[in-house]
Order: C-alpha cells, then sequence, then structure tokens
C-alpha cells in the first residue's frame, strides 16, 4: 500500500466513498425497493404479451413558439398570421411547405430549419397535433371571460404548467405524472423488475413518477453507477474493496440492513444496465455532432437495442432540449432549438429503422406552454395553447389533426393578445398514446381524470385517431 493510501483519514474515506454513491444513484435505487413491491401486483386489466413497445416523451422545457414551428403558408391564412406576428413572422416563401392526406383547402409549412422533419412528414412518419393544451373541461372565450369553468391551476406559469403537462392533471398540483401511472399499469409486462421501465436522460423528472414506480435515471453514456466502483487504480481500488465489505455484510439494524441491501440492488442494477448496452453493436447511422438531444435519443436507442437482454416488453424514455423561454431574439432563437430537434428526430428515426424498432417506438412532445402571437418587441410571453409533433412507424403520419385556428386577433379563440385558448385537450392526446402503449380503455381515467370531461372511454374509438392501434 502507498504513502498516500495510509494518509487517507478514515472519516474521509467514508466520506468520499458514501458521495460516490451520489443522490442520483441512491435516489434510483429506491427505484427498485417499489419496482420489487409492485411486482407483487396483480394487474389484470392488461395481459402479458410478447411484443415491445416503447414512447419516447421529449420536452421542450421554457415553452415553444409552436405557431412559428407549423405556419401556415397560404393566402389568406397567412396574411393574417404575418399581421399578427408582424416582425415574428417567418418569411413566407422561407416557409416549407407540407401536404397532408387529409386537407380542409388550407396550406401549411414548417420552420425552415426543418427540413427533416418535413421529408418526416411527407413520408408518413411524422404528424402534428393542432392547439393542444392543458384543460378541465370544455372552455369557450365567452364561459371563461364569465367565470363558469374552471381553468389550469397557474395558468401561464412555467412552474405549473410544464407540471401539469407531466401530470395530465391541471387541476391539482401533485408529483405523480401520468407516464408514470401507465408505468404503474403496465410495469407486470415486463420479465425484468431490477430496473425501472421508466427510463430517464434527465434526472428526476414528474412524468415518469409514479405511485410504485420511480424513474431511473441514466447519462448520455450510459448507467449512473456508484463512482469508481470496479476500478482497481488507487482509491477506486480501496473505495470498491470498502463498499463490497460494507454490501457483504449483514446487519442487525433493520434500517441499516435495508440501505445496505438498497445500495447494493442498485449498484446491481447498474451493472446489469451497462453491460447491456456496452453489448449493444456500434450504429451505422452517422451520429451528429454537438447535438445534446441526439445524445440522448442515441442513448435510448441503445437501451432500446437492448431490450432483448435486459427482458423489457414496455419501456418509456424521458428527454428534455431546454431554452425555449424566448421573451427575446426569438427568431435567432428558435431557428437554432428547431434545428438541433430536426436534426435529432432525423438521427432517431434513422436509429429506429437500423434497428427495426420503429414500428413499435413513438417519440411524441410537449411543452409548457405556447407564445403568445403578439410581439413584445423581440420576443414572445407565455400563452397557452400549442402544436406538438408524434414521430414513428405506429403514428397515422402526413395527417394535422386537431383544429389549426384563425391566427387573426380577437377571434373566438384568441383570449387575449395572441393567447391561443385550446381546441384540444392534452388529457386526448395522453390517452390516445396510452392506449397504443396497452393500457385498458376502463384505466385511462386512473390516469386522466378529467378525461370523461372530453370523451367517452367506452366509445370504443381512439381519442383523436393519430395512432394505429392495430
Amino acid at each position: 500500500m502507498s504513502k498516500d493510501h495510509h494518509n487517507i483519514s478514515r472519516r474521509k474515506f467514508l466520506g468520499q466513498s458514501c458521495a460516490a454513491l451520489g443522490y442520483t444513484t441512491l435516489f434510483s435505487s429506491l427505484i427498485n425497493l417499489k419496482a420489487m413491491a409492485a411486482a407483487a401486483m396483480d394487474n389484470s386489466s392488461v395481459p402479458f404479451s410478447g411484443d415491445y413497445k416503447a414512447m419516447v416523451c421529449v420536452l421542450l422545457a421554457g415553452g415553444n413558439d409552436s405557431f412559428n414551428m407549423l405556419i401556415p403558408k397560404g393566402s389568406p391564412e397567412y396574411d393574417e398570421y404575418a399581421t399578427t406576428r408582424s416582425n415574428l413572422a417567418i418569411a413566407q416563401n422561407d416557409i416549407l411547405q407540407i401536404n397532408p392526406n387529409t386537407s380542409d383547402g388550407r396550406v401549411f409549412g414548417l420552420h425552415p430549419s426543418m427540413p427533416d422533419m418535413q421529408q418526416l412528414f411527407d413520408s408518413n412518419d411524422l404528424a402534428f397535433l393542432c392547439n393542444v393544451g392543458t384543460l378541465i373541461e370544455p372552455s369557450t372565450k365567452t364561459d371563461i371571460q364569465n367565470g363558469v369553468v374552471k381553468t389550469p391551476l397557474g395558468l401561464f406559469s412555467h412552474a405549473d404548467q410544464i407540471q401539469q403537462w407531466q401530470t395530465g392533471r391541471p387541476h391539482e398540483r401533485t408529483n405523480i405524472g401520468w407516464g408514470g401511472r401507465i408505468a404503474d399499469l403496465v410495469q407486470s409486462m415486463n420479465s425484468n423488475q431490477n430496473i425501472s421501465m421508466n427510463i430517464s436522460l434527465q434526472g428526476s423528472n414528474v412524468f415518469q413518477r409514479g405511485n410504485s414506480m420511480i424513474p431511473y435515471a441514466i447519462s448520455n453514456r450510459g448507467s449512473i453507477g456508484i463512482s469508481g466502483y470496479g476500478n482497481s487504480n488507487g482509491f477506486d481500488a480501496l473505495r470498491t474493496e470498502a463498499l463490497n465489505t460494507m454490501m457483504e455484510r449483514d446487519y442487525q439494524d433493520v434500517f441499516k440492513n435495508t440501505y445496505i441491501n438498497t445500495i447494493k440492488t442498485s449498484n446491481d442494477a447498474s451493472i446489469e444496465f451497462q453491460a447491456a448496452v456496452d453489448g449493444v453493436a456500434d450504429f451505422v447511422t452517422p451520429h451528429p455532432q454537438y447535438n445534446n438531444l441526439a445524445n440522448q435519443l442515441r442513448m435510448v436507442a441503445r437501451t432500446i437495442a437492448a431490450r432483448d437482454t435486459l427482458a423489457f416488453n414496455r419501456q418509456i424514455f424521458f428527454v428534455q432540449l431546454g431554452g425555449w423561454d424566448h421573451h427575446d431574439e426569438l427568431l435567432i432563437n428558435q431557428t437554432n432549438k428547431l434545428g438541433q430537434v430536426n436534426q435529432a428526430l432525423k438521427y432517431f428515426s434513422d436509429l429506429m429503422n437500423e434497428l427495426n424498432t420503429n414500428d413499435c417506438v413513438t417519440t411524441f412532445s410537449i411543452s409548457d406552454f405556447a407564445r403568445t402571437l403578439t410581439s413584445n418587441g423581440n420576443g414572445t410571453d407565455h400563452a397557452w395553447g400549442g402544436n406538438a409533433f408524434m414521430m414513428g412507424g405506429a403514428v397515422n403520419g402526413k395527417e394535422l389533426y386537431g383544429d389549426y385556428p384563425t391566427l387573426a386577433l380577437n377571434s373566438d379563440v384568441d383570449f387575449q393578445d395572441g393567447v391561443m385558448i385550446p381546441t384540444t385537450p392534452a388529457d386526448l392526446y395522453m390517452a390516445e398514446l396510452a392506449l397504443w402503449f396497452g393500457v385498458s380503455p376502463s384505466d385511462l381515467s386512473t390516469i386522466l381524470p378529467n378525461l370523461p370531461n372530453f370523451y367517452d372511454t367506452s366509445s370504443g374509438v381512439p381519442p383523436i385517431g393519430f395512432m394505429n392501434m392495430t
């Protein structure tokens, strides 16, 4: 043993070893206790099947100005758009035209930084949902002005709206998400109960937290294990030896024993996960550089590629791209952000086709809210209803779903200053994805308690129709 090892005090050593566990690792380890308990629960409403399905939630955090993402291109709709958006309008000739299979006669297009998404749309792998937002009950402008309907808590607030998009409960503040509630219902479809089916590339989040499920946090490189564990050099070797000794002991104190078992289970899960993704062959699809969203989606693809090794039939992933709160320099900043999304989605779509999993993986977007149609000078402020995208082979693509509103000011859907009242409730969006994923119609109201205000769960028809349920 070297002189340096002798100079490490016992207190310092234990402190550094415990710190090495990290908040994320310790937090993720709690999954395993809950997952093991949940495994014993009966889930008769969801039959086991050998197929695989995954949902990938893409959070555009900060509030995407989505009426500059999906834009009217034809006249007179473009003229209304240009008048309302004034200095923030995209030039008509720069808009990338899309041609939906179903048309009401209006012509639409995409932001000029989205050519790959235009191609994905044309190839039936991408669709858009128009003017979707959080609602408690059907709400008209007159109803809202007269105060005869309930509106979401903290409307226009980042904290509240980003939470409600993740919980599906705009009438209350809760830390249980609709992705977590889905996992509570279908987790028994997975043979592997050591690792959560909800995997996050952005640490802890509300969307994936259920009553018995907590997201398993990983990084762009894989599992977030105990720092230095398993290394044979220097301090890491001492740390590994000490932690192995701790984990191998049987403590009389039930709390110590539970803590050590939790750490051991977490460490075993981390090793299992990393070994599985390390066994995935390198992708042929070229990897874009300097694109963090693409890096996250690459790790999602590696995890999907390891699904058989990990014994997963259902998985929910969470990725995030922040920086959408464009109160200033909207045109410059959004061009950069939408360019990243465009590149990352094309890359991920190519990876899914390379893995032959495109038909069983659905990627969808959420955001705090859209933004005001009116300019605040050089940017936009917090608004309400906006546009979302859905991608994958199971998506009934090349369509615009919902009702794209007139963008003229003072219309029946303009609440104030270009704040669009949603014409499609977020509940229908979430319910459609849940049904495709395998949730029973009878369980939808457990996940989304306000859904019966908008949809008859016994109707036998999809809430919107953008997913192929066969």
